[in-house]
């Protein structure tokens, strides 16, 4: 069972949470109705990255096979053949194209919505697997458009609105998240020796200026969200204040990056640093006494 857990990457569906975000943020979180719908995307799109997952390590078997880490993956290490893994690709596909339509009965007008969201990402990220991956910007632009449409599946799946500012800030952060991944990349190759085309075109000079500038701009688009008009009214214009923990954060991890050289991806940063754990959690109490208690 463990292999074919490993074979969906159920580890990554830790992106997906992005669906709940427009319920979050909304202040419908204890809306059961709604909540219900958010797991449903949340399960849907889940399925549609799983099988994108499979795609990708089928297509590279052969570098998996050459790569440190990525020997040990199913398909790479033999664990499971490649026969076997298109049954699961199968299976998991046929899954979420009948749960998609089965919740036309939930999302009522907004069902083709959704369901173009998923066919579009599943679509934009057969590209990536075996063209897009390998063109730098574009790539990590198509990672971060990954998560915009996440969270504009949880939208649609919920009926809640979504500003223009949540989409940005979404793609922004995002794109943090992707730079910072190349740059971790960038200098474990200059440590092993090894790379690899998608990182032809980047070197690390470049990803710390474009870290540094995405940075800053989620930094605004966070400001200019909270002081957007529907943010102010919903919630007490109090939570413009919060902007505090997301500047600290930010700065934190540049300063881990950029100073200490840490070549971990962003995500493994914020598990091993008790700064930016501990900033994550005061933001959040912060926000969820702005947005549940007021």
């Amino acid at each position: 069972m463990a292999k074919y857990l490993k074979l969906l990457r159920i580890e990554q569906w830790v992106k997906n949470f992005f669906v709940f975000a427009p319920l979050f943020f909304s202040g419908n979180i204890t809306n059961l109705g709604l909540l219900m719908k958010s797991i449903f995307a949340f399960v849907v799109f889940s399925l549609a990255a799983s099988s994108i997952y499979i795609i990708n390590d089928y297509s590279d078997i052969e570098s998996d096979k050459k790569h440190p880490e990525k020997k040990n993956r199913p398909l790479a290490s033999g664990a499971i053949s490649k026969s076997g893994a298109i049954g699961i690709l199968l299976f998991v596909i046929a899954i979420g194209v009948g749960l998609i339509f089965f919740g036309e009965q939930y999302f009522h007008q907004n069902f083709w919505k959704f369901a173009t969201i998923i066919i579009f990402y599943f679509l934009m990220n057969i590209a990536y697997t075996f063209k897009l991956k390998h063109v730098a910007i574009v790539d990590v632009c198509i990672i971060a458009i990954g998560f915009v449409l996440r969270v504009l599946a949880g939208g649609y799946a919920t009926g809640i609105f979504i500003s223009q500012w949540a989409i940005l800030l979404t793609f922004v952060l995002a794109l943090v998240l992707a730079i910072g991944k190349r740059r971790g990349e960038l200098i474990n190759a200059q440590i092993s020796g090894r790379t690899r085309k998608a990182l032809d075109g980047y070197n690390v000079q470049f990803a710390d200026i474009a870290l540094s500038i995405s940075c800053a701009l989620a930094i605004v688009c966070y400001l200019m969200f909270t002081l957007s008009p529907e943010v102010q009214q919903r919630f007490h214009p109090r939570v413009f204040y919060t902007v505090i923990f997301v500047v600290f954060a930010f700065l934190r991890y540049l300063q881990q990056t950029l100073v200490y050289n840490k070549t971990e991806s962003p995500t493994k940063i914020i598990y091993k640093d008790r700064y930016i754990q501990g900033t994550l959690v005061l933001w959040l109490v912060a926000f969820l006494l702005q947005i549940y208690f007021k």
